[in-house]
């Protein structure tokens, strides 16, 4: 069984960390100055190890995204056919971490890890010379399959030395590093085609994709010792998952996380189509806004970290964020339905902006009340919260093209009506106020 706490649940409020060091490695608490600073260095390239992992994703993603149309004519399929390409990517990324992450609560961390990232560089390699749009597809869930254990397994790592607020705090650090991925990305992708064609992308990719497994393979660590490991087979797995899904406030955090990424993705999918075939900008444009939206949301993400944890109940600050993501994407459909008249790029692009910042909050908030319900199945806690997005995600991404190239409507009305479902998931599920009154001294 897995331990999940009282009905209430753990506050997410101040705690002391589980640990701040690799298993096998010094904690620099209590040690003298240098071995106290070395430590903190091995401490470091952990975290930056992690945020390469994390940012393996938007990678794959936002390099991808200013070269959609030009895929769409050099396969001749149309833009929803081409928009497949990322659905796959994502449902493998989604089916990928149920598998992975109860291997890495029974193998440790380290081997699935290093085996996922090898099958990804293969997979990768292979999308660049995908003759047809299927193949592409089918390349592109492999390439998603393996990728997941980078999503998973860093989400575990962070579990298996953290607790409390220094989990949530720990999040947003990751969200910097990784988050100025999805800001170069698309800005590399640009500036690579110029210089040649999509294929060229996947190209970069699988060398991105190289030299992480060499980073992973030298750097990190075993986190997981083998005393903490399961040794059941499958059926303890699914006991396991079974587990967690019962608990409500579980189980809340999980959908309302996906929900809120299914309106990131909403907008990841659509945008290069809305930005430069509606509004009729360049693929350097669109690169140069879709990075200003992640300066936002990075900075919302730190700010998010240094300053409202600890300061603020995680719940509080969750729902704020939830709120001002529904209130973006009303926004967002006012104006692509014209009820403002006829508007241009900048108003659409700054609702946008605010949507992308509020993403800040929402995320690594969502998953570290999530995965504080359990510390002895961290590994399966994160792949069902990676599953549930990727998948919610997956669903989302050809929605938004369901009416052609033409109008950004469909990406508002997805985006309205998941941020709704996230914002009644959290109050009905996970049901704060209770918790709060059970909290003494909460603010």
């Amino acid at each position: 069984t897995v331990p999940l706490g009282d009905a209430g649940g753990p506050s997410g409020d101040p705690a002391t960390p589980l640990g701040t060091a690799p298993a096998g490695l010094p904690d620099p608490v209590g040690l003298p100055g240098p071995a106290a600073k070395a430590a903190r260095r091995t401490g470091l390239l952990v975290t930056l190890v992690l945020g390469g992992l994390t940012a393996l994703p938007p990678l794959s993603m936002d390099m991808y995204l200013p070269a959609l149309p030009a895929v769409t004519d050099s396969l001749s399929a149309p833009a929803a056919t081409i928009q497949l390409t990322l659905t796959a990517c994502l449902a493998g990324m989604a089916l990928g971490q149920l598998v992975v992450g109860p291997m890495s609560d029974r193998w440790g961390r380290r081997k699935p890890l290093l085996l996922g990232m090898v099958v990804y560089v293969l997979a990768t390699a292979i999308c660049a010379l995908a003759p047809t749009a299927e193949l592409l597809i089918g390349f592109r869930l492999l390439q998603g399959l393996a990728g997941a254990a980078g999503i998973v397994i860093a989400r575990a790592v962070v579990r298996d030395l953290y607790d409390g607020v220094e989990m949530a705090r720990f999040f947003s650090t990751l969200m910097l590093i990784s988050g100025v991925a999805p800001i170069i990305a698309p800005l590399i992708g640009g500036q690579v085609l110029r210089v040649t064609d999509w294929r060229g992308i996947f190209v970069v990719l699988t060398g991105v994709g190289i030299a992480l497994t060499l980073v992973v393979w030298k750097w990190l660590h075993e986190t997981l010792p083998p005393a903490a490991r399961h040794t059941g087979g499958v059926t303890d797995a699914l006991r396991t998952m079974r587990g967690l899904l019962a608990d409500r406030v579980f189980t809340g955090y999980m959908v309302a996380g996906g929900l809120a990424f299914a309106v990131l993705f909403a907008y990841i999918a659509a945008s290069p189509f809305v930005v430069q075939e509606i509004y009729g900008a360049s693929p350097q444009t669109f690169s140069l806004l879709f990075g200003l939206n992640s300066i936002g949301l990075i900075v919302v993400g730190q700010i998010n970290g240094k300053l409202l944890v600890g300061r603020f109940r995680l719940d509080k600050v969750l729902g704020f964020g939830l709120a001002v993501i529904v209130l973006a994407a009303v926004a967002l459909l006012l104006m692509t339905t014209g009820v403002f008249g006829e508007v241009g790029l900048v108003p659409v692009a700054a609702g946008l902006f605010v949507l992308m910042s509020a993403m800040g909050l929402a995320m690594p908030n969502t998953n570290a009340q999530a995965l504080m319900r359990t510390k002895h199945a961290a590994g399966s806690a994160s792949a069902l919260l990676g599953t549930s997005s990727f998948l919610i995600g997956a669903i989302a991404s050809p929605l938004v093209g369901i009416a052609g190239e033409d109008t950004a409507v469909p990406m508002a009305v997805v985006q309205v009506v998941c941020a709704v479902a996230a914002v009644g998931c959290f109050l009905l599920l996970c049901r704060p106020w209770q918790r709060a009154g059970r909290e003494a001294g909460g603010l």
